[in-house]
């Protein structure tokens, strides 16, 4: 294991889009947005929209946390921000000449819980009475143990909301205090029995393996002390060091005080086998849920999704993105707001879609995306004719080396991911990688894949 660590911990992208966004087009924007995103809805519209609302306010930086965020106090914020974000939603119903089916809907940030219960709710009214919700809208919203209170967990609840993930990252006090992320284990246990008490049907909790100053004996108690809680859902994933890309922000330790290679990879392996332990299923990259949740079901079905906002039940293949910074999806094009919060104002006070950046997918792309979503909810893939044989005799040729490392196995044109495979799904997909592999990257534009 030690050498297959070595041999394959390099730069590699988290693949929550093909092509990533270092390789999207350069000369792309908003009117191109426009036209592909009103086309592609008149394609899709039984299917109905997912709708992320980025919510970037934070009381304080987390030093772990690669989220565009913005730090402050001022909860004086939140009301012209509840604002841009609907002038932002009535922007696009306008492209539609009819109220859009809205299929899932998710609040991430940032903070969404910085948000008080009274502005959370104002947001949701205001999306929704310009949109259908369909009987089986998928609602949810990530909340901070520390600041989510019983009023923020009804108040959503009343509107619909029945899922919830709550941010653990570890409970050790001195990983705590590395990453400036102080919650004790009574806050987390808190908020959880408030959700089951209200009756949201899924509960999450994020854990971080890889964070400085992080032991085994770390990872071993804050998962002992996530199975006294029995979450739903555990994102369970490796802490992503970019300070290149974030500045000061992932600077709070010394680089020495991150586990490195084989040490990082003990973490998971000890957290992946406690759960498992427990009784939680992997059902995708760094994922894991109980056989009772929607996810699991999802994943064995294989219906299981990912886009932007991650993994998930709903089939929808078009994503918008409400907020600072937020992507949005039609399938055939990508786009991306401005992460500057006063530009994102004067955008929208002109009367224009905050779109700074996007990417109109090739054949190629659609095709190379395809296969990398199959990896990565289903760990496995077929090759077809989508590509030409040349490319797909490329990719192939990429994939042997991890079938002779025994990570996964090739047999009539479907590609198999081992067991002892899955936690190297990001370097399989990078063998798809065509774009990638024809512009090598000068310098270091990813995380570290182990």
């Amino acid at each position: 294991m030690e050498t297959l660590i070595q041999k394959y911990n390099v730069p590699g992208p988290r693949y929550t889009s093909y092509p990533t966004v270092p390789y999207w087009d350069t000369d792309f924007d908003y009117p191109h947005w426009e036209q592909t995103f009103k086309t592609a809805y008149h394609q899709n519209r039984e299917q109905g929209l997912s709708l992320y609302l980025h919510l970037p306010f934070c009381e304080s930086m987390c030093t772990f946390c690669g989220c565009h965020k913005r730090i402050t106090k001022n909860h004086a914020v939140e009301h012209p921000y509840v604002q841009a974000v609907l002038k932002e939603w009535r922007l696009y119903c306008r492209l539609f000449d009819e109220k859009p089916l809205v299929r899932e809907l998710h609040l991430g940030g940032g903070t969404p819980t910085f948000f008080s219960p009274k502005n959370l709710e104002d947001l949701i009214n205001g999306i929704f009475s310009l949109a259908q919700k369909s009987s089986d809208c998928d609602l949810s919203f990530e909340g901070h143990p520390n600041n989510t209170t019983r009023e923020h967990l009804q108040k959503l609840y009343d509107l619909g909301f029945r899922r919830v993930s709550f941010g653990v990252q570890d409970y050790s006090d001195r990983v705590q205090q590395a990453i400036n992320r102080v919650q004790p284990y009574s806050n987390v246990a808190r908020v959880t029995i408030w959700a089951r008490d209200i009756g949201y049907t899924s509960v999450g909790h994020d854990i971080i393996f890889g964070l400085p100053l992080q032991g085994v004996e770390d990872v071993v108690d804050t998962i002992e002390k996530t199975r006294t809680l029995r979450p739903d859902r555990i994102a369970f994933y490796s802490y992503a060091h970019v300070p290149w890309i974030k500045g000061n922000g992932q600077r709070g330790f010394k680089d020495d005080d991150i586990p490195k290679d084989g040490e990082k990879k003990i973490l998971y392996e000890i957290g992946k086998k406690l759960l498992e332990l427990h009784g939680y299923v992997e059902i995708g990259m760094d994922h894991f849920a109980l056989p009772s949740d929607a996810l699991y079901a999802a994943f064995r079905s294989g219906t299981l999704h990912r886009n932007f906002m991650g993994y998930g039940t709903s089939q929808t293949k078009m994503l918008i993105g409400l907020g600072v910074s937020a992507i949005g999806d039609s399938w055939q094009a990508f786009a991306q707001n401005t992460k500057d919060l006063e530009d994102y104002h004067q955008l929208l006070e002109w009367d224009r879609l905050p779109v700074v950046k996007g990417h109109l997918l090739t054949p190629e792309d659609v095709a190379i995306r395809g296969y990398i979503l199959d990896l990565m909810c289903r760990f496995q893939t077929t090759l077809t004719d989508s590509l030409p044989l040349s490319q797909q005799k490329e990719i192939v040729e990429a994939l042997r080396p991890m079938e002779a490392d025994g990570l996964l196995s090739i047999e009539n044109d479907t590609v198999f991911v081992t067991e002892s495979g899955r936690g190297f799904v990001r370097n399989i997909c990078m063998a798809f990688d065509l774009r990638m592999k024809r512009r090598l990257p000068g310098t270091q534009l990813f995380s570290m894949t182990v």
